[in-house]
This record gives C-alpha cells, structure tokens and sequence, in this order.
C-alpha cells in the first residue's frame, strides 16, 4: 500500500493462502470485487478495494498476500502484507480447518505493535466448525472469540458487521470538527487562499474544501478570498470574523492583515489538531532552533502530486528553515505511505504535511517511529509559524482559555 488516497477507515484482511480473504471482501461488498480462485496464492501484493459495507461505512478493505507465502517472491509479498498494518484502522485475521500457529501469532504481534484492533474469524465453516480447542486457545492466549463464518451461505453476516463496527475506534468513522469548537451559530470565518503556481486550475484544495464544508456544518459564515484582498474587505465591510484561516505559505501575510485581536491560524494546523499528534507537534517544532550542521531533516508529504519549483515541502520550508537557524542541513522528502530512504534515527527532526487525504491511524502510524525513539515531530503549518515568528500567535486558537493552563504549552 504506497499511498493513502482515502479517508475512509481502512480495515485489512490477513491470513494464510486458501483461508477465503478474498471470498470475505466478496461477502462483505456484496459482490466480486476480489479474484476468487482454489489456487493458494492468487493475491499477490495488497489490493485496496473502495465501498461501503451495508449497515456500517464506507470503508477500504486491504486483501493481502497468504502470510504462508513461499519462496523469495513469496518473502517479499509477506513483508508488503506486513507493511499495510500500521496504516489500517482494524485487521480481520481468517483462519479455517482449526489451523493456527506461527504465523497466526506473528501477525497477532504486529497488530499489537502498531495498536491494531482485530477481529478472529474461523473461515469454511460449513466445511469444517471452530473445535473448542481452538476457541479455548485465542481466548487463552489472546483474549479473542472466534467468529463462526462460511461465505458460503454469509447467513450470520449481520453479526458480523456489528462485530466490526464495534471493535473498529469511533474515530475512524466518526471524524472530530474541524472547527466545530471554536466557532458558534452565524460566526463568520474567514479563509485567506491565494492562487498562486501552486493551486490547481479551477479548484481550492482539499483542506480548504474540507474547512469550508465543516464551516457549513457548524452553522457557520465562510468568506473565501485572497490574500491582497483582505485589507480591503475588512475595511469595506467593518466585520470582525471569529477566526481566520490561512495558508500557511503566506502567514507573515495575514498575519499583517488580520487585527490582534482575531483568533488567526493555518489549514495545516487546523488538520494537525484534528489527526492527533498535536501537543507532540507543539513539543517538536521547539526542537528546529536546536537543529545543528550536517543535521537531516525528514519531510513527509502524505500526496504525491506535480512539484513545482517553488514547491512548499521540497523547496520554500526546507530555504525557510536553512535560513532560519543558518545551519548547513539535509532534507529528504517522502511522498505518500512510501518507505523511508533511511533508519528513522538518522533523522534530528519530522515535519508532516497536514495529512488531508490520510486517515488518522495512517497518520499516527506514520509517526509513531519518531515519536518512539525520542526524534522531535512536527506540522507544516506549525514549522512555517515558528520560523517566521508567530507560532504562539498560530496554535493560540486550540489552547485552553486559561493563561496558566496555555503557559503550559508555550
């Protein structure tokens, strides 16, 4: 799975070869979206598939390679199996003919590292039932249930669905306000986007529409413009908006023309508190000050898209942050879900993008290998405030309201 292209939960189907994964998608999506074959083997690397699951959510299910795989191609499908789990929001692990061991519990283990939730699903039931022995083991050694299933007749599929619905976090399917809690009934937001090399032809990009929408949702005004713009329409129209939102390429911008007294932050920003990770970010944008010589920096896009040469990730915030702290510094950029160029602790610093078009679990998998070995992690939005001096006056929205409470945080 290189990249992460839907919002939607993400659940992963693992399991040995011949066990019916793909027979489950099947079952689940209600129709073949997923090449069924009596041939162990016929996945080969994981496969996305896009739907919804009647009686839940849309979803993307992962059908991944037999975890029994063999030979060297084999290998290599395993480990990309393996690869898929820190990015899904829950794993549904089929076994069938009371088979289990090793590689069961090698999975098991890797849905606990990345903090997985996971359902054990006895598969060909119809054919050959769960044996208490087995039931008896996964509660034993795992504390799970098996569920009793067969594609075959799907006639406890409706319990099935709960099961999932009840194991899979509420936040996976349940998305927090963007800015539900910091604006109220007819409050007007202003949204500060310029059009600049960088925007797509004919269209605002996903955060903004995604702020926009959830503006809407809240029962809330929002006033789109440009930047040159802005001076003027408030001038114009004497409107003190609630918030405004900007981009974070042009903070020093806004920060100009949008008065003290008039909450102001970044669409980056504003995803970095909705995706989680936000008092690490907080922590971790501190850190770029203590950046030295020779330090390498690891930026994480989370979309591929066309670069430009002015492009904010790969050339303004690395220039920004080199003329900064005016230290000599490398920068390596990683689009999508991507494997990283190097070991994690060859980094001094990560600085995510907002993550739009990611899940949170993505998101979080994505940088809890920094957050484990001690390597400072920070936002796009967060890094751009900070080295243009007016971080404080960025993250003051999501603050608590108290002075103490917010000196903790700054």
């Amino acid at each position: 799975m290189r990249r992460g292209k839907e919002t939607k939960p993400h659940i992963g189907i693992y399991g040995r070869r011949n066990n019916g994964k793909s027979s489950l998608i099947n079952c689940l999506a209600g129709q073949d979206v997923a090449i069924v074959s009596d041939f162990a083997g016929t996945t080969t690397d994981p496969v996305k598939k896009s739907f919804e699951i009647t009686g839940f959510a849309p979803v993307v299910l992962i059908d991944t390679a037999g975890i029994d795989d063999t030979g060297d191609l084999g290998n290599m499908r395993i480990e990309k199996s393996f690869e898929t789990i820190p990015n899904v929001d829950l794993a549904l692990l089929v076994i069938s003919g009371n088979t289990y061991g090793e590689y069961e519990n090698l999975l098991v283990e890797a849905f606990k590292k990345s903090k997985v939730p996971f359902l054990v699903i006895h598969n060909k039931s119809d054919i050959e039932p769960a044996s208490e022995q087995t039931r008896e083991y996964w509660v034993r050694e795992h504390e799970k249930s098996v569920f009793e299933f067969s594609t075959i007749d799907a006639r406890n599929l409706d319990d099935l669905v709960k099961d999932i619905r009840r194991t899979i976090p509420e936040r996976s399917y349940k998305s927090p306000s963007l800015v539900g809690d910091l604006v109220s009934y007819g409050d007007i937001v202003l949204l500060i986007v310029p059009i600049d090399i960088e925007a797509p032809a004919g269209r605002l990009i996903l955060p903004q529409v995604q702020s926009v929408r959830d503006i809407l949702d809240n029962d809330a005004v929002a006033i789109v413009l440009k930047e040159r713009e802005v001076d003027a329409f408030l001038r114009k129209t004497d409107i003190k908006p609630a918030l405004a939102i900007t981009d974070s390429q042009i903070f020093t911008t806004a920060d100009a023309s949008i008065p003290k007294d008039v909450p102001l932050t970044s669409f980056s920003i504003v995803l970095a508190r909705n995706k989680g990770n936000f008092e690490e970010y907080i922590e971790g944008t501190r850190h770029i000050g203590n950046l030295k010589d020779g330090d390498r920096v690891l930026m994480l896009e989370s979309c591929s898209h066309h670069t430009s040469c002015d492009d904010i990730g790969r050339v303004k915030i690395p220039r920004w942050i080199t003329n900064y702290t005016g230290k000599k510094l490398q920068f390596d950029v990683v689009a999508g879900l991507d494997k990283l160029p190097r070991p994690i602790n060859d980094y001094a610093l990560v600085i995510q993008c907002g993550g739009c078009v990611i899940t949170q679990k993505q998101l979080s998998g994505r940088l809890s290998p920094a957050i484990d070995a001690g390597i400072p992690v920070t936002n796009y939005g967060m890094a751009i405030s900070y080295v243009q001096g007016i971080f404080n006056r960025a993250i003051a929205p999501f603050l608590p309201k108290t002075d103490d409470e917010a000196d903790e945080y700054l």
